[in-house]
């Protein structure tokens, strides 16, 4: 029976991210501050679910391990990876107005970059086919020099860099994050041996932390033109959103760059009951991509991914998510029920339904809520004027 390793260093769980306005500094006018949307309780509930739900028996934990400043400097600049070391040691503090950085969090910061690298080991040495490395912060959005939207250093980077320096030729890096991945795109913009590709939101630039728009004009330079694609999708965008990117976009351009290898930076964060997403992809959708990334890498790459814990905000609902994504990579044949998704999916019959309303509207039955037409000024000005 097969099982997937889930890499995890539980000092990634001390990143302290502190109080919060969801993900802003506290509000000067609450009583009492509430705890940073990144926290650990997402996480050891992630952990919780594949330790003693359905998928028990097919994962096994595997450890992580820290990072080395070598490691960090394959994917991030010198200096940066230096001040982010500097501030930790300084007491932390706010990044940006949404990414803080908490007294002792450097240690949790390698830990999480080097369980990324631990599964990347895993498969690349022949150990297991697929690898997850369930990790905290997320690192999407850390830029080669730049700290951005909770992440410092960017996970599924290093372990696309190590699955090259491993022998790789091509690597295919798929992020379904409802945020763009714009870290990701930063580090490999210039490069044709990785071939980025970003199903998010359309969300646009954010600030001075994060510049790109995640929008189809982003396609690379240089050498790497042509070796990015953004698949930005409408707000609410849905399940069948989500299957159709990697059926008409994801897969196409697959079968042309033809992949060594697939890191995935997997989030939940586009769930319907996340607090920074709202894409209502259930678990059903989560499923989808699971299965969908098992297709690819068994087309592709052997059999072979590497899975980077990403976003998902919602503590109760972002680890039933993460338990989907696992049952579509396993190929389950008995699903677990949704405890809170209960609205279906509608986003396909969106022509259809309108459609049908135009027909509706252009029927004679209606034609009683039309108005009077007003009467024109000759026959107002005929008409006798009635007697007081």
């Amino acid at each position: 029976m097969e099982q997937i390793p889930v890499h995890f260093d539980a000092r990634v769980l001390d990143h302290d991210t502190g109080t919060a306005m969801h993900e802003a500094a506290p509000s000067p006018w609450f009583a009492a501050g509430e705890p940073h949307t990144e926290g650990r309780l997402r996480i050891e509930r992630m952990h919780d679910v594949l330790a003693n739900g359905p998928v028990r028996d097919r994962v096994r934990f595997a450890p992580g391990r820290l990072a080395v400043e070598d490691e960090l400097l394959t994917v991030h600049d010198a200096d940066y990876v230096a001040e982010v070391r500097r501030l930790a040691e300084r007491g932390g503090g706010w990044v940006t107005p949404t990414t803080r950085l908490g007294p002792d969090s450097h240690v949790p910061l390698l830990a999480a970059a080097g369980t990324a690298l631990a599964a990347a080991e895993s498969v690349m040495s022949g150990a297991a086919a697929l690898a997850y490395a369930l990790t905290r912060p997320p690192g999407h959005h850390a830029q080669r020099a730049r700290a951005d939207g909770y992440c410092f250093f960017n996970g599924a980077a290093l372990a696309a860099d190590a699955a090259l320096r491993a022998g790789a030729a091509r690597v295919l890096v798929v992020d379904w994050d409802v945020h763009h991945g714009n870290g990701t795109q930063d580090i490999f913009y210039d490069r044709d041996d990785v071939l980025t590709v970003s199903i998010h939101m359309d969300h646009g630039a954010w600030g001075p932390s994060h510049p790109q728009t995640g929008r189809l004009e982003e396609r690379g330079a240089g050498a790497g033109l042509g070796f990015n694609q953004n698949v930005p999708l409408p707000l609410g965008a849905g399940n069948i959103a989500y299957a159709r990117a990697f059926d008409e976009v994801v897969a196409p351009l697959a079968e042309r760059f033809r992949p060594d290898m697939i890191v995935c930076a997997s989030g939940q964060d586009a769930s319907a009951f996340d607090p920074n997403g709202r894409h209502n992809v259930s678990m059903t959708g989560f499923r989808t991509i699971g299965a969908k990334v098992r297709a690819l890498a068994d087309r592709h790459t052997d059999g072979r991914a590497i899975l980077v814990q990403e976003g998902g905000y919602n503590p109760s609902y972002a680890p039933y998510c993460l338990l989907a994504t696992f049952e579509g990579l396993l190929g389950t044949s008995e699903p677990t029920a949704d405890p809170l998704g209960y609205l279906p999916d509608q986003t396909l019959g969106l022509d259809e339904r309108f459609a049908a309303l135009a027909a509706e509207l252009s029927e004679d039955r209606l034609s009683r809520l039309d108005a009077p037409s007003a009467p024109s000024v000759s026959s107002a000005a005929a008409s006798p004027r009635p007697r007081e």
